[in-house]
């Protein structure tokens, strides 16, 4: 294949923004790791409070996918120590808004050098500033209120650098502490980053979406205007709305409205369709009213999506069932459906305590809060800790990549619910959910509805 002179200086811009940031990324996790790693073979006690917070330091100071990777490695039970996890949760999805001169060249890139006038107005700053791009309110000819997020410049290249730095850090990790492989979660991790830079694709979850809740009236979805969309400019209806933390102090019945509106959102799209909305990050909710009054979600972002096989809903399904009648095989089935391989007693025992942390809400018939008493800094971190001291012990264990983002979302769904201290009854709620399950009905809905929206299953 030939270049042009001007792909050629693309290319050449490309290779030279990676460079940047390999170098960037690499001396600021380099140097964190490396005293990681000398410290091991000198003998040395690091102290890995310090250690950690300068790496927290190091990631949140660069804009981009390394404080979103971050953010999700603090969720993931042992992946990373817990000194580490401490800091890497403190990292916020927020970065440093780009300038309107920044705003007017990558939006001519994007549609033309008359963009302006395909809009009625578009204001000069951004509502939202994220990490892989900024949220500008606009307003359509027909006069619609907008939603245009834009990519940063050389995302593609600091996605590609930072996963590299990732895989060094995770080597050095199994290394010196092989309890959990991380192998796969970062196969996973890479695959999910590389799909949110392509805006088309999240246009397609986003009508996905509206298929799949289109009857869940507590849970709203915006529209898309294809003809204002690219690869690296999505613009959606405008769907107005306060924080979701805003009504942590409500009355219990407007709280217990809101996490059952969230619940919805998240079950019902992976009951039914096998699918979950994998980045349960607080900024990405709303709370929207009716007559004055909080009545339910908007879900705002829709570039982490998760497609399961369908299979892979039965073993949620299998685990639950298991843990609940004490049928062992029922358990070990579930885990060989999700991906775990070769697992012995031992192991299973183990990883069960995890598995209980995660179902426990699910499994009592009766109200409750989801941490049932214990505080909320200390939610999971005793089921984690005991997890990473057996696997040391009887591990390790290669993590399936099917397991990151549900025990993610999982995680992320259930702090929502300690942020709004929610009394709800969860054994119910998960029972209506999965009401007449079965594998074929999930398989026949989610081809139905991912061809629809012009998507192919996920791997």
């Amino acid at each position: 294949m030939w270049l042009t002179p001007d792909m050629a200086d693309t290319e050449k811009n490309r290779f030279s923004a990676r460079a940047k940031r390999y170098a960037r990324v690499g001396a600021n996790v380099g140097s964190v790791a490396a005293r990681m790693a000398g410290a091991r073979l000198l003998g040395i006690d690091l102290d890995r409070g310090k250690n950690a917070a300068e790496l927290a330091a190091a990631l949140g100071g660069l804009k981009g996918p390394i404080m979103k990777v971050a953010q999700l490695l603090a969720t993931i039970p042992e992946a990373l120590p817990p000194e580490y996890i401490t800091e890497l949760t403190k990292l916020q999805s927020q970065a440093p808004p780009m300038g309107w001169a920044f705003v007017k060249r990558r939006m001519q890139a994007e549609l033309g050098a008359d963009w302006q006038k395909k809009f009625a107005t578009f204001e000069h700053q951004p509502a939202a500033a994220a990490s892989l791009g900024q949220v500008h309110r606009a307003r359509s000819l027909d006069d619609q209120d907008l939603a245009c997020k834009l990519q940063y410049p050389d995302m593609q290249s600091a996605v590609e650098a930072d996963l590299g730095q990732l895989g060094v850090l995770f080597a050095i990790r199994r290394r010196f502490d092989p309890a959990i492989d991380t192998r796969e979660i970062i196969k996973e991790i890479g695959e999910r980053m590389r799909e949110e830079l392509d805006y088309r694709r999240e246009a397609k979850h986003v009508a996905f979406y509206r298929d799949v809740l289109k009857g869940a009236d507590a849970v709203r979805v915006p529209k898309v205007w294809p003809e204002l969309s690219t690869g690296r400019l999505l613009t959606l209806e405008w769907l107005e709305g306060h924080r979701l933390l805003d009504h942590k102090d409500d009355p219990l019945a407007v709280r217990n409205r809101l996490a059952t509106a969230m619940f919805t959102a998240w079950w019902l799209p992976f009951s039914r369709f096998g699918t979950i909305h994998g980045d349960p990050h607080l900024g990405n909710y709303s709370v929207f009213d009716d007559n004055g009054k909080p009545a339910g979600i908007n879900l705002l972002d829709y570039g982490c999506i998760r497609v399961f096989p369908p299979s892979f809903v039965g073993g949620v399904v299998d685990l639950y069932n298991g843990l609940r009648k004490g049928n062992h095989d029922l358990v070990v089935h579930a885990y060989e459906i999700w991906g775990f391989r070769g697992l012995s007693r031992e192991v299973i025992d183990i990883l069960n305590i995890w598995a209980r942390f995660i179902y426990g809400p699910l499994m009592e018939d009766r109200v409750r809060s989801i941490a049932d008493g214990v505080k909320p800094g200390e939610y999971g971190r005793k089921q984690a800790f005991e997890v990473h001291k057996a696997l040391r012990e009887k591990g390790p264990v290669t993590v399936p990549r099917e397991f990151v983002l549900m025990d993610r979302a999982a995680i992320g769904l259930g702090g929502v619910f300690l942020h709004l201290r929610a009394e709800l009854n969860f054994h119910r709620l998960f029972e209506d959910a999965m009401e007449q399950f079965s594998v074929k009905r999930v398989a026949d809905r989610q081809a139905k509805a991912l061809a629809a929206a012009g998507l192919a299953p996920t791997r």
